[in-house]
Parts: C-alpha cells; sequence; structure tokens
C-alpha cells in the first residue's frame, strides 16, 4: 500500500502546542507521528511542508446544509424551493464545508430527508462531503417557533421543514417518524429565543414530551439536540440526556456544573445572532438578543475554563450568513471573547469528534488521516482559517479532497 508521509510540518491540535513532526498515513489511518525523518518506501508520496500548520479535520457541530438565505425569503422554512433544489444547493453546501477545512458535519436539521440521502450519496462517491451525521426536520409542538410561518389558513398539507407533536405519544410517533426517514440525530425545540420567535422564557414542549422524545430516540440508537435558550431547559437536557445542546442561552453556574459532570456538548452558536444584531440594528427582532449575547459572551470563558465540552457550529446559510463563513466563528471567540487559540481550535477538533463518535480529531497513531494543511499558523492568528485559498489541502480518511500542495 502507498503510504502518504507528511514531513517537516508544524503539527496543530487543541492538545498541545505547534511541534515539528513527519505524519504517515497508510490508507484511511495515521500509522506515525515522529519527530525526525523517517525510512522513504519507492511508492510513498512525499509532502514537504517546510513548517506550514497540518491540523486535524475541523468539524461543525451545529450545520444546515439545506440553508440558503433561509429567513430571508418570506417563506417557511422547507419551502423556499423545491426539495430537489434544496437537495442541489446542501450538495454544494458540503462541498464548500470540505474545501473550507472542515471533514465533519452534524446536522442541526434539514427539511425532505435531504441529510440521510446527502449521506448515501457521499459514502458511494457521487458527490464529495464531510463526514456527516443526519438529521431531521424541526420537532416542536403546534406554534413552536419553527412553526410560527405556517398560518392556519395557508392549509398546509406537506410539513416542510417542520414535524409538529403535541402530548407524549404524539412526540413519540414524530421521533420515530423522523428516525424512519433517516435522521441520526433529532432536533427539538425546547423553548424559543436565541434568534427564533419568542424568548427562553417560553417553554416549547413540556416535561413529559421531552422525556418522551429523549427516551424513543435513545430506544432506537439515535441521539437528541435541542434549541434551548434558558438555564431551566438546559438543566433538564442535561438530566434527561439530550447529546448537544444548542445555544444555551441563560447559562449559570449549575449549568456549567452538570454539563461538565455528563459531558453533554454545547454549541454556543454566537456568529449567527450577532449577524442578525448588524442588520437589523434598532429593530426589536434583534435588540431583544442583546442582553442573552452579551451574558453568553461573559460566560464563556468560565464554561471554556470548567471544562464543558464546546462545539463549533452557528446557522450558516440562514439570512446573509452565508456557507463558507464557517471560521468567523471560531475568530469570534478568540478575539472578541478572549477565549485562547488553542482551545477554540479543540473545539473544532477533538470535541468535534468526539460528539460525532469518530477516531478523528487529533493526530496520533491509528486515528482517522482527516487533516488539514495550512498555510499559517492558527494558533497565532486564528483568521488564516477564514481565507481558503490558505488551506492548501484537505485530506479525508487519507484521501486528498482538496490538493493545492503542488
Amino acid at each position: 500500500m502507498a503510504r502518504l508521509v507528511v514531513q517537516n510540518a508544524s503539527l496543530l491540535d487543541g492538545d498541545t502546542a505547534a511541534r515539528r513532526a513527519t505524519i504517515v498515513v497508510e490508507g484511511e489511518r495515521i500509522t506515525a507521528v515522529t519527530a525526525g525523518p523517517i525510512d522513504a518506501h519507492p511508492d510513498d508520496r512525499l509532502i514537504e511542508l517546510a513548517g506550514k500548520t497540518i491540523m486535524p479535520g475541523m468539524i461543525l457541530g451545529h450545520y444546515h446544509a439545506g440553508y440558503w438565505r433561509t429567513g430571508s425569503t418570506g417563506k417557511p422554512i422547507g419551502f423556499e424551493a423545491s426539495p430537489a433544489l434544496q437537495a442541489i444547493r446542501a450538495a454544494h453546501n458540503l462541498k464548500t464545508a470540505l474545501d473550507c477545512g472542515f471533514t465533519g458535519v452534524i446536522s442541526a436539521g434539514t427539511p425532505h430527508g435531504i441529510d440521510p440521502a446527502l449521506k448515501v450519496a457521499i459514502a458511494e462517491g457521487t458527490i464529495q462531503g464531510p463526514r456527516m451525521i443526519a438529521g431531521s426536520r424541526d420537532v416542536g409542538s403546534t406554534g413552536f417557533s419553527a412553526d410560527l410561518s405556517f398560518p392556519a389558513w395557508w392549509q398546509l398539507g406537506a410539513r416542510g421543514g417542520v414535524n409538529t407533536a403535541n402530548g407524549a405519544d404524539d412526540f413519540r410517533r414524530a421521533v420515530r417518524e423522523e428516525i424512519k426517514d433517516g435522521a441520526e440525530i433529532v432536533k427539538l425545540f425546547a423553548t424559543g429565543g436565541h434568534a427564533t420567535g419568542g424568548t427562553g422564557a417560553i417553554r416549547e414542549i413540556t416535561d413529559a414530551e421531552f422525556a418522551a422524545a429523549v427516551e424513543v430516540a435513545r430506544d432506537r440508537g439515535c441521539k437528541v439536540r435541542a434549541h434551548i435558550a434558558s438555564a431551566e431547559a438546559t438543566l433538564l437536557a442535561v438530566k434527561l440526556g439530550v447529546h448537544i445542546v444548542d445555544h444555551g442561552d441563560g447559562l449559570n453556574d449549575l449549568c456549567l456544573e452538570k454539563l461538565v459532570e455528563s459531558g453533554t456538548f454545547l454549541t454556543p452558536s454566537l456568529l449567527f445572532p450577532k449577524e442578525v444584531m448588524k442588520i437589523m440594528a434598532g429593530q426589536p427582532f434583534a435588540e431583544a438578543m442583546r442582553a442573552d449575547w452579551d451574558a453568553m459572551a461573559a460566560i464563556l470563558p468560565k464554561a471554556n475554563a470548567a471544562g464543558v465540552k464546546l462545539l463549533i457550529g452557528d446557522d450558516y446559510g440562514a439570512f446573509s450568513l452565508t456557507h463558507g463563513r464557517y471560521a468567523e466563528e471560531l475568530a469570534l471567540y478568540v478575539n472578541e471573547i478572549g477565549i485562547p487559540a488553542l482551545d477554540v481550535i479543540r473545539w473544532a477538533t477533538k470535541h468535534g469528534a468526539e460528539a460525532m463518535g469518530t477516531e478523528a480529531g487529533v493526530i496520533a497513531p491509528g486515528k482517522l488521516a482527516d487533516l488539514v494543511v495550512v498555510d499559517g499558523d492558527p494558533a497565532a492568528d486564528i483568521t488564516v482559517l477564514q481565507d481558503p485559498a490558505k488551506i492548501l489541502a484537505v485530506f479525508k480518511g487519507g484521501d486528498a479532497v482538496k490538493d493545492n500542495l503542488g
């Protein structure tokens, strides 16, 4: 088997400071990481990085492959375009993520069974894309924030991007439907708030509905993530065994303690509300977000220091936050909120891989060879990751899916 040998690299992950290394890949896995040279084989592909950075492939822990100006069209989620066009757009977005150095995504919801279909297409080689955990439609009670754009007088028969339920048994039905359609992680809306209709103080499902949904998902081997913008709902989600808390506005010290104790993942997703506050400055919808955003920005360094399993990911494709701007979120946490760059890189790599359940996220023997070569040092200047031209190469399972190394 021909090997890939990357030598004289500046190896960077979220666990240690950058160090010079040679990395050997055979098949889809890393077989050696050494400080010095290795004996070359005749059929090796030798890559001399001359000190350029190599890091684990990054992972978006909150990702909507099908979003395309979502929320700005005046149409409900899932009805912005035909399902076929949404699927084509989603395939394009996944390739964009891969080219930007993201070798994994965890869906936060996409309509029409698009995610499961894309996952199959990636596996069979029909399209190129990152590893993915396929998502569901948004599951919530009648009138929840994502359901508000469906006026009753429209009398829509199709569900679009939502699956509404009322009562514990009906939530079991909805979750089972999503799993039947191929979802590997089901998105619940537990509260309003965080750039949606309503506020975090408004509970959008009851305790019994929440518990029933998580229970039936667990019984069928499926994960659950929940849109949450209150401390009360975060604590309930942790107690029930939710895999990912989306946003978590209203965090307090008890939330941090329970998140760490349980190992529950948290995606703060602060870039999108910042974008909304900028483009809709002065409007009530945007101004209502400001206090929650400021509070989360204040507590996030404490959450990071406490050991909360934080993830990267946001509502890319919504309003003007276009796909491809993924690395702006990392820069926000480093340059505006004051999180150390190595820690944020850990969120995007090691934590992301743990959330996906993949043997990636670090560069070590036996791990999957999901790797990114960067012309620059993200630990010194995290903004280098925002320039696609600086992402010189991306390897997914040892295969070069982007290669500008010459």
